[in-house]
């Protein structure tokens, strides 16, 4: 029981030293930089406008939609169609 406790008090120690002095970090604020940027009209849909990052991460998803459009297409066709036993 004490080995218990001991460890308890001393976990609870790490955990409050490591909140209580955790540096505070100054941060500057891009909020207002990104929002001019994404109110500028460039003829690109919203979710673009991020630049390559954006269409990367578009493109990633599309394939892995369409693959996985295939592959429940491919599971139900196959369901559709059981193979005879003989």
């Amino acid at each position: 029981m004490t080995l218990f406790l001991n460890r308890h008090f001393t976990l609870q120690k790490v955990a409050q030293r490591s909140i209580c002095t955790s540096a505070c970090r100054q941060v500057k604020n891009r909020v207002p930089e990104r929002q001019k940027e994404f109110q500028e009209d460039l003829g690109l849909p919203v979710h673009l406008q991020g630049g390559t990052r954006d269409y990367l991460l578009y493109g990633a998803t599309m394939v892995l939609a369409g693959c996985g459009t295939g592959a429940v297409l491919y599971e139900l066709w196959k369901a559709s169609f059981p193979q005879k036993k003989n």
